[in-house]
């Protein structure tokens, strides 16, 4: 008699037909036995694929309320402050949404802190990706895609800002358009372009609405969907240990170990989003207005994310503003809106290139880079971070002085100052504590781990003893690449016919002694061979004879 239950026969029933016409067990055995590393730092690109889940969702859950029209209405609703005000349709649905629908302002501080969780997660899951060189061969496509990704994000998190149309965000537009405008020649015509006339029109609104919610997260899940597949092909890349190999992944697979895991991981992101947003408030639209084009609000400041931008207007001098041919010429605006970002994100779009021309090495790479020993990579990461965060600093220097009683020109000429000092400065330190802890990783391997115990000899002598390293972590220590600068080529081959790029091989070689001129080679077996032997000539006995019993090794 048989004991298989409806349930269990359904789920067979469909499984069969599913394998007959599109082949699932194939599928689903060869993506189940996928094996993936396990680290934490691995955890923040899942973090941002979660936070984006949370954002459909509560997306959704407030499309079916908002309204995107710029039309004037006449708000009656329980906010008493603003009871009989002209507002558009769009901030009255808003305030509709925060006080009349159930649990709709939870949604919308949900949502609102899952854009910022999205964004954070993704900018430190690139940063986690360029210091241990994940975006190598075969990755490049992978890093270009992750980058576009999120300058996406940036653009989605303003538009969503945007179209609530409450005075906050209204500031944050008419400055965005006046970005818009100070783009030479064809400015203008953006600007009608986008805002359907004057700023700011009543057309903006309704085509904000069908940027944010239909065109960039399709894309957005397009290029996600394509991540994660080049993800699976390439397969996942993996910090070096020993068994641990370009050929290999050493892990967990995917079902039934790492699916659990995931899984439960993205309840604990959504909860924790969750809570953030029933007890921290966020974007209190009723106490800014609505927005009219005349006021601005005291200390408005944007979000993080664009913030940047903000601050990289407000410490650029404006005496680089001229008139030519009876046109006045803005750079004032062009330069930090427009320049200053394109040299930041171009160099980062283009890396995996220039790394790969400066060093000269095309293998896959599956196996990730300590920090420390690529010190002039991780340099360059730092200075980057640098200067994003002062320029960051800079679109609050208002706030900095009411609140720190200090003089707003004087933060602003340090400002000035500081965005091409410290970042430099910031280059030289982090090259240095790099190259050190290099040094002291390779002491370490030849001289053994520090005990602190101190040993006197019968003569006298006293030195501290040292304990050997376990194979695993000598294998870590030594384990890594250190490629030395390009060396230059004859002018002519060996027929004497001169060759090709010279200049370009020159510029290669120059910007190779740049990269590696620095560097801290690793032990080789012929050194630590060495460093034991002396070692064990220098063990001494603490009563005259016998070696006393610690390992060898100082």
């Amino acid at each position: 008699m048989s004991t298989t239950s409806p349930l269990e026969k359904a789920g067979a029933t469909t499984g069969n037909w599913l394998d007959e016409r599109v082949g699932a067990s194939k599928v689903v055995r060869g993506f189940s036995r996928k094996i993936f590393p396990d680290h934490w730092s691995f955890m923040l690109g899942e973090v941002a694929l979660y936070s984006f889940v949370i954002l459909l969702l509560s997306g959704t859950f407030l499309t079916f309320w908002f309204i995107p029209s710029a039309a004037e209405t006449t708000y009656n609703g329980p906010y008493a402050p603003l009871a009989g005000q002209h507002v558009s349709e769009a901030f009255d649905s808003t305030l509709h949404l925060s006080f009349e629908v159930r649990g709709g302002l939870l949604m919308r501080q949900v949502h609102h802190w899952a854009a910022l969780v999205f964004v954070v997660s993704m900018i430190v899951h690139m940063f986690r990706i360029f210091f241990t060189g994940a975006f190598r061969k075969p990755r490049e496509l992978n890093w270009v895609i992750g980058m576009v990704l999120a300058l996406l994000a940036l653009i989605e998190g303003f538009l969503g800002y945007s179209m609530v149309d409450d005075l906050l965000s209204g500031n944050g537009l008419r400055i965005a358009q006046a970005i818009i405008l100070g783009i030479p020649v064809v400015g203008s015509y953006v600007s009608f372009f986008l805002f359907g006339g004057e700023f700011p029109g009543e057309a903006f609104i309704p085509r904000f609405f069908v940027l944010h919610v239909l065109l960039i997260p399709a894309i957005m899940l397009v290029l996600i969907t394509v991540h994660l597949i080049l993800v699976v092909v390439h397969k996942h890349t993996q910090y070096p240990g020993p068994g641990r190999t370009n050929n290999n992944v050493v892990g967990f697979p995917l079902f039934p170990i790492y699916t659990a895991k995931a899984g439960g991981f993205f309840f604990i992101v959504f909860g924790v989003i969750a809570l953030m947003g029933a007890l921290f408030q966020i974007n209190p639209v009723w106490i800014y207005g609505p927005y009219d084009p005349s006021p601005i609000g005291a200390g408005a400041q944007p979000d993080f994310y664009m913030g940047f931008l903000d601050g990289a207007v407000r410490i650029m001098p404006g005496f680089v503003e001229f008139e030519i041919w009876g046109h006045t010429v803005s750079p004032n605006i062009f330069i930090p809106t427009l320049v200053v970002p394109g040299l930041m994100v171009t160099p980062a779009l283009l890396y995996p290139w220039i790394e790969q021309w400066v060093t000269g090495d095309k293998r896959e790479h599956h196996l990730l880079d300590r920090p420390r020993n690529a010190p002039t990579r991780t340099a360059l990461g730092v200075m980057a971070i640098t200067a994003y965060v002062l320029l960051w600093i800079s679109g609050g220097n208002d706030i900095i002085a009411t609140h720190l009683h200090l003089s707003i020109s004087d933060i602003t000429y340090f400002l000035r100052g500081g965005v091409f000092v410290l970042p430099a400065l910031a280059y030289v330190i982090t090259k240095r504590i790099c190259i050190g802890l290099q040094r002291k990783d390779r002491e370490k391997v030849l001289h053994g781990r520090e005990t602190g115990r101190v040993f006197r000899t019968e003569e006298g002598e006293v030195f501290e003893l040292h304990a050997p390293l376990s194979a695993e972590d000598r294998w870590l220590l030594v384990g890594f690449d250190s490629p030395e600068p390009a060396r230059a080529l004859p002018a002519t081959d060996a027929s004497g016919v001169r060759r090709p790029g010279g200049a370009l091989e020159k510029l290669r070689q120059k910007v190779s002694r740049f990269y590696f001129e620095d560097r801290v080679a690793p032990v080789t077996p012929a050194e630590l061979a060495a460093a034991h032997h002396h070692g064990e000539h220098e063990e001494v006995s603490a009563s005259g004879g016998a070696r006393p019993e610690v390992e060898s090794g100082h």
